[in-house]
């Protein structure tokens, strides 16, 4: 099979609607998996994006399909459910799309009588969005939710993958978009990033944590209800908040990038009206500059200091941490905003050649350095670098404003969906995982790379397609990337079937593949779950 049929042929499983395996089936062992690898993984992403005739128009809006890789004993099972969502439920009993999503915005069917089009149309002044949880499967308390960016999360039962409930975030804190990527601390409890823009007094960014003790399952109570505000920040631009996928957590401090990629509230509010979907009121100003705010975690404080870069677009943050009076984090950036644009539909069924011209203009991802000086004051020197760390090359310079200059030190090109040793999150680090993107959105490689011998190792497999890879540490590991790397692999060679990878973490060897014996879906994010027992 050559390259361009092999990329055809990609697009075409990347965009075909993916299937249920609704009892777990066992994969086909080749190699060794780790004895102490008991656990599992379970993976989200959009795998339905046709629903009787109509179709999605965003690769992103695709419905819920949520994945369980259980590993015991040496064996490993696949099973895979759609979420039960009431959009999904929705649409099912019309047999069409009838809930919007992010890229495509959806109208009453015509053959509905006019007080029905006409409550459709009423509905619509304040967008309610969407419960279609694709992007990640995160914590709060014991609970376990496939979750997006919207004021919507579904809890699932990890195990069964049954679709347990709904919640709304706006219950419990003044928010009504939330991200799909938390942090959690070493004690369990789970940090998470919101934007309150209408209902909730004046508009503003919200950080806010779930304690690990919240879940109460004999009550039947979401561990939301005990959610607790750390702290908030108005908006730079009151019409106009920054959009955010993300954010960084070390030790003391929560990072969060203000990019000059913004939502536009008026055109978000009245796009329904306007004939055009809720993605395109993303607009990145690339004359703008990004600001960087840190806040103490404990006390909700902000750091005084004005921190500001160059216009970037950030959706993944890789690390964050302290060290010398310094915050220290690594972000995956870009210079422009076209990586959603990349994810239509009609995009992404070019072939080859013409996505690569129409794409050739395209910022790649790039791996940053950014470093902020704690100790600085009115005192400190203008124009130079109060970045005093001898292994970065990345500054910080103060203005004559006051105001400081941050410059990064460029890591690496050409990697997204990092992912580290999260047992290291907040800490000191050296070593970063991530799916390798080169002419197009689909990965083709897991690399590692290295921070302070600035080197790289990869796996690749010609016509295989990894998903993001997931680290596991070894039962009492002391080195850093003592464990393994999970990495659900597609291809769409009929002779290869979908396989569970499990690499060596130091090396990137391969120590087992797991054939499963049904069609597997490329997805976006999940989360491992050791066993307790």
């Amino acid at each position: 099979m050559n390259e361009s049929s092999s990329a055809a042929n990609m697009q075409s499983l990347f965009l075909q609607n993916g299937k249920e395996t609704t009892e777990p089936v066992k994969a086909h062992v080749k190699g060794c998996v780790p004895a102490w690898l008991q656990g599992t993984l379970v993976r989200n992403g959009p795998a339905l994006f046709s629903v009787g005739d109509t179709e999605y128009n965003h690769w992103f809006d695709g419905m819920s399909l949520i994945h369980s890789f259980a590993f015991k004993d040496g064996e490993v099972f696949y099973q895979s459910k759609f979420l039960k969502s009431h959009t999904y439920e929705k649409n099912a009993k019309a047999d069409r799309i009838v809930v919007s999503e992010f890229g495509t915005m959806v109208y009453p069917d015509p053959c509905k009588n006019i007080f029905s089009r006409a409550f459709t149309h009423l509905s619509n002044v304040i967008p309610d969005f969407t419960d279609n949880n694709m992007i990640n499967i995160i914590r709060y308390g014991q609970d376990y939710y496939a979750s997006s960016e919207i004021n919507y999360i579904n809890q699932i039962d990890p195990v069964t993958l049954d679709t347990v409930g709904r919640i709304n975030y706006r219950k419990h804190i003044a928010i009504n978009l939330a991200t799909a990527h938390p942090h959690y601390d070493d004690e369990g409890n789970t940090y998470n990033m919101g934007t309150s823009i209408v209902g909730f007094g004046p508009p503003k960014y919200v950080i806010f944590k779930v304690p690990a003790n919240a879940s109460a399952c004999e009550q039947k109570t979401p561990a939301l209800r005990r959610t607790q505000q750390v702290c908030s920040l108005p908006f730079r631009s009151t019409l106009f908040p920054s959009y955010f996928h993300s954010f960084g957590m070390t030790e003391n401090f929560i990072v969060f990038v203000e990019q000059p990629f913004k939502v536009n509230v008026v055109k978000l509010a009245t796009a329904y009206f306007r004939g055009i979907n809720w993605g395109s009121c993303l607009k990145f100003n690339k004359d703008e500059p990004t600001f960087f705010h840190l806040f103490n975690r404990r006390t909700g404080k902000k750091v005084s200091t004005r921190f500001s870069g160059d216009a970037l677009v950030v959706f993944h943050h890789i690390n964050a941490y302290e060290t010398e009076d310094h915050v220290v984090f690594d972000l995956i950036t870009y210079k422009d905003s076209k990586l959603y644009d990349m994810f239509y539909m009609k995009n992404l069924r070019m072939n080859t050649s013409s996505f690569i011209e129409a794409n050739s203009n395209a910022s790649p991802p790039v791996s940053q350095r950014f470093v902020l000086p704690l100790n600085v004051n009115k005192d400190s020197p203008k124009g130079a670098n109060l970045v005093t760390l001898s292994d970065t090359t990345a500054t910080a310079v103060m203005k004559d404003d006051g105001e400081v200059y941050c410059q990064p030190q460029t890591l690496f090109q050409g990697l997204e969906l990092p992912n580290i040793n999260y047992k290291f999150n907040g800490k000191k680090y050296r070593y970063f995982y991530g799916s390798r993107v080169d002419w197009s959105p689909q990965p083709n490689k897991i690399i590692k790379f290295d921070t302070v011998a600035m080197t790289h190792v990869e796996w690749h497999q010609d016509n295989c397609y990894p998903s993001e890879p997931v680290f596991v540490a070894s039962p009492g590991a002391v080195d850093e990337d003592d464990g393994v790397i999970l990495s659900s692999v597609i291809s769409p060679d009929p002779n290869t079937s979908p396989f569970m990878l499990v690499l060596n973490a130091k090396t990137l060897e391969e120590l087992a593949r797991a054939a499963i014996p049904v069609s597997v879906h490329l997805d976006l994010h999940g989360l491992f779950i050791p066993n307790t027992n």
